[in-house]
């Protein structure tokens, strides 16, 4: 079968080499595509397949958010002026000071 609306084949060869591959035609044609009467899907119900009960409100992610957990509570603040504080980062292995 013949690529319809293309170049000629000595074109179309001379075409693949200048662009290192074959090119794809980007026009949509009836003999390449799906056809429409495909049948129906088969997919499971969900939580939300029923309409009697099934409110917005009830189903809404948004309503789900609570205030953050503490995850720890035990451990004491460190205050600005203490001598751990002051101190600086703690980073790992030896320092050098380029002054």
């Amino acid at each position: 079968m013949a690529t319809p609306r293309d170049i000629s084949p000595l074109l179309q060869k001379l075409r693949a080499f200048l662009l290192g591959r074959n090119h794809t035609n980007a026009l949509r044609f009836a003999d390449y595509i799906a056809a429409r009467t495909q049948p129906a899907p088969n997919l499971p119900e969900g939580p939300a397949h029923k309409l009697s009960a099934n409110y917005y409100y009830t189903r809404d992610a948004r309503r789900e958010i609570q205030p953050p957990q503490v995850v720890a509570s035990g451990q004491k603040a460190i205050a600005s002026g203490s001598a751990v504080a002051s101190k600086g980062l703690v980073t790992p292995g030896n320092q050098w000071r380029w002054d």
